[in-house]
């Protein structure tokens, strides 16, 4: 596990969720998790390079889904970059996202790339 709360030059990361996830994100004012983050005891992000392969791998098939660009710098320490997938660091939160830390979002019709695009 690092340490560092962002890996170089990374500032935003990313969270997929569902039109209702993120419905009750704002409504609660914060995110404590989807299904899989909170049997996990951290929330899953993706840095923008990653995003393409957490979807295909994750959410393939699935419809209304939204990329969450996360401002990391707002997050302190919360945030491990920490080994996953293929051996690359991957940005895990432990703790509950506000909405404060939100960027941007943007529905994920046309493709990870188009999406991150949006976001950026």
């Amino acid at each position: 596990m690092s340490d560092s709360p962002a890996a170089p030059g990374e500032a935003i990361a990313y969270k997929i969720l569902t039109l209702t996830q993120l419905a009750k994100w704002r409504a609660d004012g914060e995110f404590a998790g989807a299904p899989v983050d909170l049997a996990d005891g951290f929330i899953h992000l993706s840095a923008a390079d990653q995003v393409q392969g957490t979807l295909d791998k994750h959410f393939a098939g699935q419809d209304d889904l939204l990329l969450v660009a996360v401002d990391l710098e707002a997050l302190g320490d919360a945030v491990k970059w920490e080994v996953s997938r293929g051996g690359a660091l991957f940005p895990h939160v432990y703790g509950a996202l506000p909405l404060s830390c939100i960027v941007t979002v943007a529905p994920i019709e046309a493709g990870a790339e188009t999406a991150v695009n949006q976001v950026r």
